[in-house]
């Protein structure tokens, strides 16, 4: 007697219903932050490229109060202060995916896991292989290695293309773990001299923002004042400032307690996530993308070392790093793919991976600081790269859109109009009552209208 075959763990197959919603909620707003983060680049490079000076005087302005050690230009203040509200996000992101999403098993977290660092590393291993072949700088490693999760639903959104549900949390799970070792690569490669009195104090508004939370306390007005002075002592400590937002965003409780529809850190990202999408990151991306386009400065993105490695990182790291890091982790820890999905849909959720825009343009800023014509043309080299990754992951996923089309309608489907799709209720008995009367109301209404036709038929022939 043959011995039993073991059975495979199922790879980008349905998830449970209130992840998908959860998760549906979440990328309509990045998709809507998206196209808003798309139109602030553009508007950027517009502005930049027709009435430069103005440009420059404006994100070069400075304001604020110098005695607090915050008299900063607007590009800093875009920097370093919108991006600790996406970051506050992206951190309530991470803890709610450790409590209760993707990565709460570990066994099931392996393999999104391995394939972002596998992201990640790769496209490193690709800039560090041009530059050192090229005699380049290594400071810019970490450009190319980060995924911006609401440009890439921008892009689908644009070019019309649907992804069935798997995919989009797979690509959302891929963009958290993403932020967070963007995250540790900002807080430990990026920080200046510390000032330690600052980060104590910091430290110090933390731990009461913590107690606070634990012993329950509500009001923004308690809250928001101690979040500000957080971030200005971080900002004064040589830590980047952003990594305020995430300390805060991780002590948020993510996981429901009896008789709550949803958790504290649930529904503060409910609040926060659009204006974090709708207007701290497109505002950044005004204030950063503005570089000059010419035929010059493309044709240096692709004849400087630094800048090549961005592009090639972007494009073809970030596709082979995620897509191989996905294969061998489903071969080793034998996850088997859904069967109504193909591993040419993994390979195209990798190429779209490669579109790493706000978050590689804060790194781009904080690996160049000193050299700012360097600084400019490695913002350009992410434009270009981004928007390289953005055509070619474009062009495969158009080739399958009709299935995905197919995929999403089954999941959407709910002819019982109960509010929950049907393929979550085909276990379900009282289901397939239901489904039965209504097929059987559907047939008698048929009857009948054919009966009625066959009335009006037999008149239109009898005797005048």
């Amino acid at each position: 007697m043959s011995a039993p075959t073991q059975r495979r763990n199922p790879f980008l197959g349905r998830m449970p219903l209130p992840e998908r919603n959860y998760i549906a909620d979440a990328l309509r707003t990045e998709t809507v932050g998206g196209v808003l983060l798309l139109a602030a680049a553009v508007a950027a490079l517009i502005w930049a490229n027709t009435l430069g000076g103005s440009y420059e005087a404006v994100r070069g302005f400075h304001l604020g109060p110098a005695t607090l050690g915050l008299d900063l230009s607007v590009q800093h203040w875009a920097a370093n202060g919108l991006l600790a509200v996406f970051f506050f996000v992206a951190g309530i992101e991470l803890k709610r995916e450790l409590v209760a999403g993707e990565l709460r098993d570990p066994k099931a977290a392996a393999l999104p896991v391995i394939a972002a660092l596998c992201g990640m590393a790769m496209p490193a291993v690709v800039y560090f292989t041009v530059n050192s072949v090229g005699g380049g700088s290594l400071q810019g490693w970490a450009v190319p290695t980060a995924t911006d999760i609401a440009f890439a639903l921008a892009v689908l959104a644009v070019i019309g293309t649907s992804l069935p549900a798997a995919l989009r949390a797979f690509l959302l799970t891929l963009a958290v773990v993403d932020d967070l070792f963007a995250i540790l690569i900002i807080a430990v490669f990026f920080t200046s001299t510390l000032n330690f009195l600052a980060l104590g104090l910091a430290a110090v508004g933390l731990v009461i923002f913590y107690l606070l939370l634990r012993k329950g306390v509500r009001g923004w007005y308690v809250y928001v004042p101690l979040a500000l002075v957080i971030w200005a002592l971080m900002e004064n400590s040589g830590v980047h400032a952003t990594i305020a937002g995430v300390a805060m965003g991780l002590m948020l409780r993510c996981t429901r307690r009896e008789g709550e529809t949803r958790s504290p850190g649930e529904h503060i990202e409910h609040l926060v996530r659009p204006l974090s999408a709708g207007f701290a990151v497109p505002l950044f991306a005004l204030f950063s993308a503005g570089v000059s386009i010419s035929g010059g400065a493309v044709h240096d993105v692709f004849t400087r070392p630094e800048t090549l490695g961005v592009v090639l990182g972007l494009v073809v790291g970030k596709t082979l790093g995620i897509f191989g890091g996905t294969w061998l982790a489903a071969r080793f820890t034998r996850a088997e793919l859904n069967p109504e999905l193909a591993w040419p849909d993994v390979f195209a959720l990798a190429s779209l991976a490669g579109i790493g825009f706000t978050v590689s343009l804060l790194i781009g800023e904080l690996a160049f600081s000193g050299n700012p014509v360097l600084t400019d043309e490695i913002k350009a080299s992410v434009l270009i790269g981004s928007l390289l990754a953005a055509v070619f992951a474009g062009i495969l996923l158009k080739l399958r859109n009709a299935e995905y089309k197919k995929l999403c309608e089954e999941e959407e489907r709910d002819e019982d109009q109960d509010g929950i799709p049907d393929i979550y209720e085909l276990d379900n008995p009282e289901y397939h009552l239901r489904m039965a009367a209504i097929h059987e109301a559907k047939a008698a209404e048929h009857r009948r209208l054919a009966e009625v036709a066959a009335g009006r038929h037999a008149g239109d022939d009898g005797p005048a």
